[in-house]
C-alpha cells in the first residue's frame, strides 16, 4: 500500500514553492505583451488538448487543414497572424469519418497550404475500423512514434465512443486524450459537432470536452456569404485569442481574412448563424 502511494505521490505531487515554467505553444495566433516582452496567444500548449465544434457543413475541416498546414510550415502567406511552433515533431492526423477518397483530399490540403512534403506528416482514414480498433491504433502509434510526436488531431472524436451520450464512456475517453497529451507532451485538437439549433457540444462527450480542454474553438458560418466562417475562442484557460474570419476560394483553399477583407466581402454584416 505504502508503495502504491509512493508511486502515486510521485506522480501527482506539486510543489507551491518551485519555478514551474508556463507550457510551450504549439499554436498560437497574435500576441500579447508584458512589460516590454511580446508572447504567442497560444490556440493550443504542448501537454494538452483543445476542440473545434461546429454545425455539420461549417467547414470545420477546412479550419483544420489550415492549423495543420501552420503547424508543419510554422507560417503561411494564407494564414495570417496564425503561427506554428513545430520544433521539428512530427503531425498525426486522423480523420475519423471520410473515406479514402475525401479524407486524402483533406490531406493534400494540408501540403498545398503548408508548401511542405510529408516526411514529419502522418495521415490516418480510420472510417474502416472499429470503435475499439480506432482507440487501440491511436495507443499503437503513440507507443511506436510518441516520443518524435508534437500535435495530434482527432478529426471526428466522437467515433471514438458507441454513444456519445454515455457518461462513463464519454468521461473515459476524455480522460484517455488527457493523459495521451501530458505522457506524450503533445497538443491534441479533437473535433465535433454542435447540436442541432445551438452552440453546444454534441452530447455529454462535449460536456466532458468543455470541462477539460484548455481551448474550446467555435466555427459560425456568414449569413451573408456561406464561403466565410468565423473563429472564436469561446473559453480559453490562458488569453484568449482574437476572433478571426477565414474564406474557402472556388479552388478550395482557405485563406484568413485581414480586417479590410471583412469588411468588404461582409458589407459590414454581423450576422452569423450556427
Amino acid at each position: 500500500m505504502q508503495d502504491k502511494f509512493n508511486l502515486l505521490s510521485n506522480k501527482t505531487y506539486v510543489d507551491p514553492k518551485e519555478s514551474i515554467e508556463y507550457p510551450p505553444v504549439a499554436l498560437s495566433y497574435g500576441q500579447y505583451k508584458i512589460k516590454d516582452n511580446y508572447y504567442p496567444i497560444p490556440i493550443g500548449t504542448y501537454g494538452n488538448f483543445s476542440f473545434i465544434q461546429a454545425a455539420p457543413k461549417s467547414k470545420k475541416t477546412f479550419l483544420v487543414s489550415m492549423l495543420c498546414a501552420v503547424y508543419l510550415a510554422d507560417k503561411t502567406k494564407l494564414t495570417g497572424n496564425i503561427k506554428g511552433h513545430r520544433r521539428n515533431l512530427r503531425l498525426v492526423h486522423f480523420d475519423t469519418e471520410q473515406g479514402r477518397f475525401h479524407a486524402q483530399k483533406v490531406f493534400k490540403r494540408v501540403l498545398d497550404i503548408s508548401r511542405n512534403n510529408n516526411e514529419m506528416y502522418d495521415t490516418y482514414a480510420l472510417r474502416v475500423l472499429s470503435v475499439q480498433e480506432r482507440v487501440d491504433f491511436i495507443e499503437l502509434y503513440l507507443q511506436r512514434y510518441g516520443s518524435e510526436l508534437g500535435m495530434m488531431v482527432i478529426d471526428g472524436v466522437a467515433d471514438l465512443v458507441m454513444d456519445v451520450n454515455d457518461i462513463k464512456e464519454s468521461s473515459d475517453i476524455v480522460q484517455r486524450i488527457l493523459r495521451w497529451s501530458e505522457f506524450y507532451d503533445i497538443h491534441i485538437i479533437c473535433v465535433i459537432h454542435t447540436n442541432f439549433n445551438s452552440n453546444k457540444a454534441t452530447g455529454h462527450l462535449g460536456s466532458h470536452l468543455e470541462k477539460k480542454t484548455e481551448t474550446q474553438i467555435q466555427l459560425n458560418v456568414s449569413e451573408e456569404n456561406e464561403d466565410i466562417v468565423k473563429v472564436t475562442c469561446k473559453r480559453s484557460r490562458s488569453f484568449a485569442f482574437e476572433e478571426f474570419n477565414f474564406e474557402v476560394t472556388k479552388n478550395g483553399i482557405p485563406i484568413v481574412l485581414d480586417k479590410i477583407d471583412d469588411i468588404l466581402k461582409l458589407n459590414n454584416g454581423t450576422n452569423f448563424k450556427f
